[in-house]
């Protein structure tokens, strides 16, 4: 072992030796050829090189390294709301995303993080055990190698006991378990601190005027004996109260407490269909456009072309039939479009027989949902009247059979009428047969006269929340005077049954009565008639004043006549037989000579003065002549349809054809001149001939 360790050295000193000797020798051999290498060599250049001066290329070139992108626009321009202009953006967003991984992080202190922390830790230590398990056994290796070079040299008889002993040192560390190290957490808190710059929106002083409120001096005098008296009247309501609970059987009693439980349980189940009323009644309305939707074409589109091949007579085409089940044994007695929703129009029910008198309704049905009203109110008497207010279109006034008037709110939810009159307030004592809205009073009241059998026309006044009511006038059958032995005299009572009002004198109205006279009379005048006319020989159904002409009004009646009067003149202007009962008349908007009539026969009857004086340009049945008759008739507003009501208690819609509306035709350079003046000239025009052919007879 000596020898070797010394000779080893001296080797690899000669070994270094001969490799520099071996780098002399190479190094003698590559420098043989160093004259090549020595000798000047020419350079050459390319014929096109540009050629520069030694300051130039002595220049030097830096260039700036930013981290701007080259490829981000810098001409973005964007509205401004605030200046209402287009500006240039300034700042333009550099930054390019070139590589971005979706994570998740887990909070430490949350139970996820607490797993996956103990999962980390529980790899960390096992690794570090293999570790400590591999280096072990590396120690033991080495240890044992001189052991074995011992045993080699003395006796082999202590190599099983030596290697016995090993083994069980081994497995002893294995099972072992080494504890994990552990890791020191650099912030026990886990706190994080994070901000963010935001745009200040600027401050701005906005200041406004009003008007101050007005204010009114209020004083009085408070003695003893007004609070006093006070103290009285709340005390007198207090046993009036008391007195009406005693009074009450506990029969009765009973019946009002299980009335309550039936509104509460019907309550609570209107909460749940209110909740989608809305949306229910979109849908219906959706379903029944798509089912309706030949005639809604119809009623937009739709025009007669045989109207061109016929002269002058026209046609009506039946668009939408409206009905309900709850009113199919009840007669249409009025019929009433919605001032401002030209769509909407109100349906009373009731009946004409004395013998079957029952129940009323009033409906109120659209255009849009033909199969089923918008509103449903029923009453215990028949509906006879109504009229809707103008400049509150949600206020419906109607007249019973029974005598008494009511007036319904469409706004509020409830199915009875907002105000009503009783026998006790007081009432007609037979059928309304007309009601009118007028106009408000000095006070700012509504206001409307209803018109009866008991010959009383009556001005009602919504005071507060009571009905105050007025007689104007009294209808007395002239000449009917009788006197009784006692020296009294008994006065025939003239029975109303329709009137109207002037569009411009307020004062004026003209109402009709059941012996077929017609009286024109005044608000201010309350004890005779302004005129008479001998009008029909039976009752008098309707009287209409001309929406164009002051003058002109018309009456029907079921004496199979319909007249039209000049209300200065006695006799009538225009005298038309239909061959039946009239039920109703009613003036065209659109034209001041076009007026229809309905008869008991189930036709529909249309005239135009301008195109024929004579007799109807349409006479067209709209029910069966056995089972309906006709009993109203109503022009829309502004489309060109109307509606006809008969006593089966269904409405029928048509539509008028291009005849039956005509219009001036447009000549080449000139204007077609329109309006109520045009309206009342061609009036005029015809009246003046009929004028001047009785002045002549």
């Amino acid at each position: 072992m000596p020898l070797k360790s010394l000779l080893l050295p001296s080797s690899s000193v000669t070994g270094t030796r001969g490799a520099r000797k071996r780098d002399e020798d190479s190094g003698t051999d590559v420098g043989e050829g160093t004259d090549e290498w020595s000798q000047s060599r020419a350079t050459v250049r390319p014929p096109d090189q540009l050629e520069l001066t030694d300051a130039e290329l002595k220049e030097e070139f830096t260039r700036i390294l930013t981290a701007n992108n080259p490829h981000a626009p810098q001409n973005i321009v964007r509205y401004s709301f605030k200046e209402g202009t287009y500006k240039l953006i300034g700042f333009v967003n550099q930054m390019a995303v070139h590589f971005s991984q979706v994570g998740n992080l887990i909070p430490k202190d949350s139970d996820e993080g607490r797993r996956q922390h103990f999962r980390d830790e529980l790899v960390a230590g096992s690794q570090e055990s293999a570790k400590v398990v591999t280096s072990d056994i590396e120690v033991l290796e080495e240890d044992e190698e001189p052991k074995e070079a011992e045993t080699e040299a003395g006796s082999q008889t202590d190599v099983p006991a030596a290697a016995e002993t090993t083994e069980k040192v081994i497995e002893e560390e294995l099972m072992t378990p080494v504890q994990p190290k552990e890791r020191k957490l650099t912030n026990q808190f886990n706190f994080s601190e994070r901000a963010s710059q935001t745009f200040n929106n600027p401050l701005r002083d906005r200041e406004c005027q009003m008007e101050p409120p007005p204010r009114t001096n209020f004083s009085a005098t408070a003695n003893q004996w007004e609070i006093y008296d006070a103290y009285v009247d709340e005390l007198e309501k207090q046993e009036k109260t008391k007195e009406k609970e005693k009074a009450k059987t506990p029969v009765a009693k009973k019946t009002e407490k299980m009335a309550m439980r039936k509104l509460t349980s019907m309550e609570s189940q209107s909460d749940d269909i209110t909740k989608v009323s809305q949306a229910a009644k979109i849908v219906e309305r959706m379903v029944n456009q798509n089912t309706y939707d030949d005639v809604a074409q119809d009623f937009k589109y739709y025009e007669d072309a045989a109207d061109e091949y016929r002269d002058q007579e026209g046609t009506l085409l039946p668009l939408w039939k409206f009905q309900n089940d709850k009113a199919k044994r009840l007669a249409v007695t009025a019929l009433c479009w919605n001032p401002k929703y030209k769509d909407l129009f109100a349906v009373g029910h009731g009946s004409y027989d004395f013998m079957k008198q029952s129940r009323g309704m009033l409906l109120l049905y659209s255009m849009k949902n033909p199969s089923f009203p918008e509103y449903i109110f029923s009453s215990e008497s028949g509906i006879m009247c109504l009229d809707m207010h103008v400049d509150h279109p949600y206020l419906v006034v109607v007249g019973y059979y029974d005598g008494n008037v009511a007036i319904y709110n469409l706004k509020k939810p409830h199915s009875q009428p907002c105000f009503r009159s009783t026998s006790k307030s007081g009432k007609h004592t037979d059928p309304v047969w007309q009601v009118k809205w007028q106009k408000d009073d000095m006070d700012n009241n509504l206001n409307f006269f209803s018109v009866s059998s008991d010959g009383r026309i009556v001005s009602w006044t919504l005071v507060k929340s009571e009905l105050v009511h007025i007689d104007i006038i009294k209808l007395k059958v002239e000449g009917s005077t009788t006197e009784i032995p006692e020296g009294l005299q008994l006065h025939t009572v003239g029975c109303g049954t329709a009137f109207d009002f002037h569009k411009e004198i307020d004062y004026m109205f003209l109402v009709g009565t059941e012996e077929g006279k017609i009286y024109k009379c005044s608000k201010s005048y309350s004890s005779q008639f302004l005129d008479t006319y001998d009008a029909h020989n039976m009752a008098v159904d309707a009287v209409i004043w001309n929406p164009y002409h002051t003058k002109v009004f018309m009456s029907c009646s079921s004496d199979w006549t319909v007249k039209i009067w000049d209300h200065t003149i006695k006799t009538p202007m225009f005298i038309y037989d239909l061959n039946s009962a009239v039920g109703d008349v009613a003036w065209a908007p659109y034209s001041s000579t076009v007026f229809a009539a309905v008869t008991t026969d189930g036709k529909a009857h249309v005239f135009d003065l301008a195109v024929n004086k004579y007799e109807a340009i349409c006479n067209q049945p709209v029910v069966a002549k056995k089972k309906n008759k006709i009993t109203h008739v109503q022009f829309n507003p502004i489309h060109p349809i109307m509606i006809v009501g008969d006593d089966r208690g269904h409405i029928t819609c048509l539509k008028l054809s291009p005849n039956l509306r005509k219009m001036p035709k447009e000549k080449k350079g000139q204007e077609v001149q329109k309006g109520p003046a045009v309206e009342i000239a061609k009036l005029d025009k015809l009246l003046n001939l009929v004028r001047e052919v009785k002045t002549k007879t």
